[in-house]
């Protein structure tokens, strides 16, 4: 049976048909519903990222670190499942992706407004045009797959954004 990425209707017929760990799966994996937007999820579960990003600055570096842990083991379990139970290869719905490569865009940025924008532009680029390695990692299969190309992309996106900082001081 095809099932188009943006049919919300069938997204919310397994939601009710799953069990309470595949409940869990489907609500973290698309953050608690961003991804369910119409247009451009992985922009949304990026944006919907900004809150906790901004709370993790304000935590010492290994609180920071467990939560960041914490949430990219949480994108694997809950993309590799609800990849299963939406019987798609990387669904459109699945943002905790973008939430995990974004968080590590931020990870050791000062917070501020310019830091949030900067990075929030650079993973959206990285994310959406796939430079090498991205492309390949996109390719594994899984949680692990859907997760680590965001992680490139957030890493590049760290990467940009700590250079603009450092023409621009």
């Amino acid at each position: 049976m095809s099932k188009p990425q943006s049919d919300n209707f069938f997204w919310r017929r397994v939601f009710r048909e799953s069990d309470p760990p595949g409940k869990t799966a489907l609500i973290l994996s698309t953050w608690f519903g961003a991804g369910l937007l119409p247009v451009a999820p992985g922009t949304f579960g990026t944006l919907a990222a900004i809150p906790l990003g901004i709370g993790m600055a304000c935590l010492g570096v290994w609180p920071r670190t467990f939560i960041f842990a914490l949430v990219v083991t949480a994108a694997i379990w809950t993309s590799d499942r609800s990849e299963k139970l939406l019987a798609q290869r990387d669904p459109a719905v699945v943002v905790i992706d973008e939430v995990a490569g974004f968080l590590l865009t931020l990870f050791i940025l000062p917070p501020s407004w310019l830091n949030i924008g900067m990075g929030f532009v650079f993973f959206r680029f990285f994310d959406m045009l796939k430079p090498y390695p991205i492309k390949h990692l996109e390719k594994l299969k899984g949680g692990f797959g859907i997760v680590m190309d965001d992680l490139v992309a957030g890493t590049y996106a760290l990467l940009g954004t700590k250079l603009i900082l450092l023409l621009i001081e």
